[in-house]
């Protein structure tokens, strides 16, 4: 088993508590500052909700419903051993997502250099908070890396509301320690397949990212 290496750094993140705002999550950030999750804002992207409708009605709600919960409490799970990994400290025994788990290794020992992991950022430019997964160098580059779990492979073109968040996680790590990271890496965990790789620039994610921002707070303030 891989041995990470953990950076030693000088930035100093103070955990941030999530409140609920009209059903949406938002981070405490300071006294007069309230952000919302960047997941709250690209899980509500048109085309996303418009598929999620249609995966719903297609299967029947008890169904999805039935669906959803197994997948969130085996993705978190996962995300638990992923964790665990990194941190050299993985308790192999047999336990819920450990055979997602197991086809992820030969892609997390391409990290190394961990900086931080579920580390709690936020962004007075863009408007937004969240928690990011891993900054850590990914293939020698230093990357925002976010973890996934899926029961099927998915097109690039299907995990663009993962892009734009790992785009915000690095406009927030940056504007926290000045530190620039271009470089964004999605892992996929996938039933009964090998785990999925994208790499992206974040430099290219950027005005589109800000242009969802900005239509979600249309939104909210229309009440749509």
């Amino acid at each position: 088993m891989k041995t990470f290496t953990h950076v030693e750094h000088n930035h100093d993140f103070k955990n941030l508590k999530t409140i609920n705002i009209e059903g949406k999550r938002y981070y405490d950030v300071e006294e007069d500052l309230k952000l919302p999750s960047i997941t709250s804002i690209t899980g509500s992207l048109p085309e996303k909700l418009k598929s999620l409708r249609e995966w719903r009605e297609r299967i029947g709600a008890k169904e999805a419903s039935k669906i959803s919960v197994q997948a969130s409490r085996r993705g978190t799970k996962v995300h638990e051993l992923i964790e665990n990994y990194l941190n050299n400290d993985l308790d192999d025994k047999f336990v819920l997502g450990k055979d997602m788990f197991d086809t992820m290794i030969p892609v997390l020992d391409r990290i190394d250099n961990i900086y931080e992991q579920e580390v709690p950022l936020w962004s007075r430019e863009l408007g937004v908070a969240g928690r990011c997964d891993c900054i850590a160098e990914y293939n020698g580059v230093l990357s925002v890396i976010d973890f996934k779990t899926s029961r099927k492979l998915k097109r690039e073109s299907w995990v663009t509301d993962y892009f734009l968040q790992a785009c915000a996680y690095s406009k927030m790590w940056e504007e926290r320690t000045g530190e620039a990271i271009d470089q964004l890496v999605i892992l996929i965990a996938v039933d009964n397949n090998e785990p999925q790789v994208f790499i992206a620039d974040s430099n290219e994610w950027y005005d589109e990212l800000k242009s969802v921002i900005n239509e979600n707070r249309q939104r909210v303030r229309q009440g749509t």
